[in-house]
């Protein structure tokens, strides 16, 4: 009996690390469940195999510069001048901003998982002053700044078709949830060289949250054929009621093509066409059209400082190619890296164009002792080993 259990607990190790890299060629480096693979960066990737949970850090940097009014680029000189609505006293050159990302999931059943995403952020944006600003400054412009935690993100994926129980090669998922607003709508200024600006509120772009309980909806394919991996995925973001400022934000759709390659059984190459919609903010915030804190002498009536401060001058259309890989270090373990560059954007302008953007993200599934994968479990039959 002792010699039994001795044999068992030596081969089954060996059994794992022998045919799971042969299962993968099948399921890819993500479980069998989820479907094999999909990209990291898109909302409701990552699903995990039912009773497990799946953690997800990731790092973003997005850069954003010069501007652009619809399709055209624009320089600064174009709109430096006297606030009148057309021209503005400060204008922004770039913007940088940096995402720390985390998420958890659970699988509750092989057709349900529940996620919750929250991030912290940090935007930096240069600006640029007209020519009596220079004088009165003795500096060319000056550096926004504003961090804090993004709105937190609750969702659920239900798989609403397969055509296999456990590594189905087409499936569809429907994403449901909300964005709560945890983020700030209220972040001030703290480095501005110009008297009496410190202290008023930053703009929209600025500021970390929408103020609002949003709703989310959304609608995945996945399918496969070895070794190629493939889908498509739409989410709808609604912004639907006025936040404690007196206004909400345009509503977002973002629709996502993806085919990736396992090119070893540890290595997936990735390509995306990416398209986002967004529109336009309904209305100022309180403390711009009564207070008229973003307007030129503290008046509501009088034109914009930046244009910035104009709801009008947010959103648009964009597409964009994605480029990256996934790798798997060791078993549960996944890295992804991915690169992504607009190819077309119509922008409600003027407003800052989108440059490039890069993204790591670190992938861990945890079994726990329900899982199929679960340590000392024998494999199914339907994995054919």
């Amino acid at each position: 009996m002792m010699n039994k259990k001795l044999l068992s607990l030596f081969i089954a190790p060996v059994v794992f690390f022998v045919f799971a890299p042969l299962a993968q060629a099948y399921i890819g480096l993500c479980c069998a469940h989820c479907g094999g693979n999909m990209p990291m960066n898109l909302v409701g990737a990552g699903i995990p195999e039912t009773h497990e949970y799946r953690f997800k850090i990731s790092q973003m940097f997005m850069n954003m510069g010069p501007l652009r009014d619809g399709t055209s680029e624009i320089n600064n000189t174009d709109i430096l001048g006297a606030p009148n609505g057309t021209t503005f006293a400060v204008a922004p050159e770039r913007m940088r901003t940096y995402m720390t990302m985390g998420s958890a999931a659970y699988s509750f059943t092989d057709n349900f998982a529940a996620m919750m995403m929250v991030s912290y952020i940090r935007n930096e944006m240069d600006m640029e002053f007209n020519q009596p600003l220079q004088a009165s400054t003795g500096t060319k412009g000056f550096t926004m700044f504003s961090d804090g935690i993004s709105d937190l993100t609750l969702l659920g994926k239900y798989r609403l078709y397969s055509d296999d129980h456990l590594a189905p090669t087409n499936q569809v998922s429907v994403l449901f949830g909300v964005s709560l607003p945890t983020g700030s709508i209220d972040k001030t200024f703290s480095r501005n060289p110009v008297p009496g600006q410190n202290g008023t509120i930053l703009p929209f772009r600025m500021q970390t949250g929408s103020g609002t309980v949003d709703p989310i909806i959304g609608l995945t394919y996945q399918g496969s054929s070895d070794p190629w991996w493939y889908g498509a995925n739409f989410k709808l973001e609604a912004h639907l009621y006025d936040n404690d400022q007196g206004y909400h934000r345009g509503q977002e759709a973002r629709y996502d093509f993806y085919l990736m390659r396992q090119v070893h059984p540890r290595a997936v190459l990735i390509t995306e066409l990416n398209y986002w919609y967004e529109g336009k903010y309904s209305d100022e915030p309180f403390d711009q059209r009564v207070n008229g804190e973003g307007h030129a002498g503290f008046n509501p009536n009088a034109g914009f400082l930046s244009p910035l401060f104009d709801p009008q001058n947010y959103g648009g259309h964009q597409f964009a190619v994605s480029f990256g890989f996934q790798f798997q270090p060791v078993p549960l373990h996944i890295m992804e890296l991915i690169a992504t560059l607009p190819i077309y954007q119509d922008l409600n302008g003027p407003q800052l164009q989108q440059d490039f953007m890069i993204q790591f993200t670190y992938y861990l599934e945890i079994p726990t002792k329900k899982s199929r994968r679960y340590v000392g479990f024998k494999p199914p039959q339907e994995l054919g080993f």
